[in-house]
């Protein structure tokens, strides 16, 4: 018996028992309550503590034989082959099905081992409850993992030759290895796949804890703000990690797909948006609860949405019942998914209604022109474009269950009825900030949009007047520059208004405004980065410019301001199995050379699929995206490439560093981000007089 045959032994009896210490640790704090004994709480705290180690305990024998290419381990055989780098066989982890699912369940071990072992003295109502909510979603996955998609399932060669997995050997069967792997789906060897999908899971995972807690919250009839209090950071880094899961998917497409764009509207990114959409409701709607003891029901009937949503699309994206690019699964899951999905949706609802009493808030909305109005008008349209996008994604299979054809609503149906609504967003975000709690004066409303409406109208006049005719992108630009112009002065405000009454230095004043309210000023840096991203989103958008063209070595071809040469063509073979077919194309412009590009296809031998790499020439004002579309086999006899010319677009890459600065500072506990504040301006405050001005 070798170390192969040890790990997989070691990884499935370590996933079988986190399994069955999942079901405990479900079930023994629900006897505890009932029978009052508060050790059946402590003690499922203890087993999911035990189950980190477990599950890390599986990952780590997963990964040892992936990194040692155990070929009879049929989820190592289908995911991995002898040609692939030692950082693509470690991210096979989760780049099949059997391997994610353990990977899932391994993130939410450690996120419902660390918010039980929280101190709990203030809340210890709590406890039990939230116990038992991310134990079940635990033993949801590991159950899925365990019994249906385990990932230490053998390959045997039965007497018939048949080869079958099973995890115990069957009647008469002989072990068998293959010689080689499948490999990892070409799609996913890209370094963005490193990132991508444990952000993406790391932000569903996320979102368990809040959803743990309001229904905590229903049961204990603890309905005030405490729950949303305990679970700020949590839901905040769970939106987080799903915003970047979306935005380096995106990446991923606009490198990898060759389709030119970074969003299409496919099933998979749409079942990854929209349990963004309502947490970001969410996120927005629980500080008026904090701050007004208001909107109580949206705030729980948002967690379930998001709740719901995350293993809805983890079932979509894992299961394969739709067409996608992004999804590289198929298995039996669905029925399992569905049950679950429905289950949880129908208890948690059921525990919404019972407890909709004590969710009554004793002040309602005085105004439509209030803060808390300005909420609630997010709130609905994130609903809105939720609906839209949530139907649009089920029509194909309601389609082929009522009319027996699968009709599938392409990305016009999604841009044309989400654009207003999105845009609507973007005039909220400037809108909102300026309103006040209970009641806004409309006069001072129009005073306050005032400079920022300047700001748009000679913001658009100034593009008008260099040609630009579009109304929608024109529209777009107004919003985006009205509501960045809001954010600002209100940092240009708040700072002048603190400098003022301490006499400190603009930079000291601005530094200290920030660790003084970081949730604020950190969420007006999150709307910032997605105001950026926005300029990209409708550069692209409306001016996005293709053609496509044969060049002979040499020859020139003209695409806006830029002039691409064709220089030649390289054929060669890689060390991981690839044959390379590697064009080189001069940029210039204003007829000097500004780069090169290298568009090129990647033909994987072993998985004979071939791969479009693009080309990109990148400035802050527009990308030079270049496909290879084909060549002959002599290069001077020219090749077919296919260009895009994509204006703002890097702004949307941009704006996602923003994005990230501005989450980290709301996150960032206000103690230690006055400490570093301190540290970097270096001021005494006995001296903050002699330096001003």
């Amino acid at each position: 018996m070798g170390m192969a045959w040890w790990m997989v032994n070691l990884g499935a009896s370590a996933l079988a028992l986190a399994f069955v210490l999942s079901l405990y640790a479900t079930l023994a704090p629900l006897y505890g309550v009932r029978k009052g004994d508060y050790r059946w709480v402590e003690s499922a705290r203890h087993a999911l503590g035990i189950i980190v180690a477990l599950l890390s305990l599986s990952s780590a024998a997963l990964i040892y034989l992936l990194v040692n290419r155990r070929f009879e381990v049929a989820f190592v055989q289908s995911v991995t082959n002898t040609l692939m780098p030692l950082f693509l066989v470690v991210t096979a982890w989760w780049g099949g099905q059997a391997g994610s699912l353990l990977f899932w369940s391994w993130l939410m071990s450690m996120y419902a081992a660390g918010v039980a072992w929280r101190d709990w003295r203030r809340d210890r109502e709590f406890l039990p409850w939230v116990v038992v909510f991310t134990s079940m979603t635990l033993a949801f996955f590991l159950f899925l993992t365990t019994v249906l998609e385990n990932p230490f399932r053998r390959l045997w060669a039965m007497p018939d030759g048949q080869v079958v997995e099973a995890l115990f050997p069957p009647a008469g069967a002989q072990l068998f290895r293959p010689a080689e792997g499948q490999g990892l789906n070409p799609l996913l060897r890209h370094p963005g796949m490193i990132a991508h999908p444990p952000a993406l899971y790391l932000g569903f995972v996320g979102f368990v804890i809040p959803y743990a807690f309001a229904m905590a919250a229903l049961i204990t009839r603890r309905t005030d703000a405490r729950w949303i209090r305990l679970t700020r950071r949590w839901s905040v880094v769970a939106w987080f990690f799903l915003a970047m899961g979306l935005i380096l998917g995106s990446r991923w497409a606009y490198d990898v797909l060759g389709w030119g764009g970074y969003w299409g509207w496919d099933p998979v990114e749409i079942a990854a948006l929209l349990p963004w959409l309502t947490g970001t409701a969410f996120i927005h709607s629980v500080m008026i609860q904090e701050r007004r003891d208001m909107l109580k029901h949206w705030n729980v009937l948002l967690i379930i949405f998001t709740y719901s949503l995350v293993v809805f699309g983890t079932f979509l994206t894992r299961t394969g019942v739709l067409s996608s690019v992004h999804a590289f699964a198929q298995s039996s899951i669905g029925p399992a998914f569905f049950i679950y999905i429905v289950a949880t949706f129908l208890l948690s609802t059921g525990l919404l209604l019972w407890r909709w009493q004590d969710l009554r808030s004793v002040r309602p909305i005085r105004s439509l022109l209030s803060r808390e109005a300005m909420f609630l008008y997010v709130n609905l349209i994130f609903l809105m474009i939720t609906a839209v996008s949530l139907w649009g994604l089920i029509y194909p299979l309601l389609s082929e269950l009522f009319i027996g054809e699968k009709v599938t609503l392409g990305p016009p149906y999604y841009e044309r009825v989400n654009g207003p609504l999105f845009a609507a967003m973007v005039l909220l975000m400037g809108v909102g900030p300026l309103t006040v709690w209970g009641r806004t004066r409309w006069e001072k409303l129009r005073k306050a949009m005032f400079w920022p409406g300047v700001v748009a109208v000679v913001g658009v006049a100034i593009l008008f007047l260099r040609g630009m005719r579009n109304p929608g992108a024109l529209l777009g630009f107004a919003l985006v520059f009205f509501t960045g112009a809001v954010t600002v002065l209100e940092f240009v405000r708040d700072t002048r208004a603190r400098r003022m009454a301490t006499k400190e230095p603009w930079l000291v004043a601005f530094l200290r405004l920030l660790s003084r309210n970081p949730r604020r000023y950190g969420g007006y840096i999150v709307h910032l980065g997605v105001l950026f991203m926005a300029l990209g989103i409708i550069g692209i958008e409306f001016f996005q410019f293709e053609t496509q063209r044969t060049l002979a070595a040499g020859q020139r071809l003209r695409i806006r301001e830029f002039e691409v040469e064709y220089v030649g063509l390289q054929v060669f073979q890689t060390n991981d199995g690839r044959e390379v077919a590697r064009a080189i194309l001069k940029v210039y412009k204003d007829g000097k050379p500004v780069g090169e590009i290298y568009p090129r296809q990647d033909f994987y031998i072993l998985e004979r699929q071939p791969m479009t790499i693009p080309g990109v020439y990148s400035t802050w004002e527009k990308d030079l995206y270049a496909l290879l579309v084909g060549w002959r086999p002599i290069s001077s006899e020219g090749a077919t490439f296919k260009f895009y010319y994509n204006p703002l677009i890097r702004w949307l890459w941009f704006g996602a560093w923003v994005l990230t600065f501005g989450t980290f500072i709301a996150l960032w506990p206000m103690p230690e981000l006055r400490a570093v504040t301190r540290f970097l301006v270096r001021e005494d405050k006995a001296k903050a007089p002699a330096t001003a001005g």
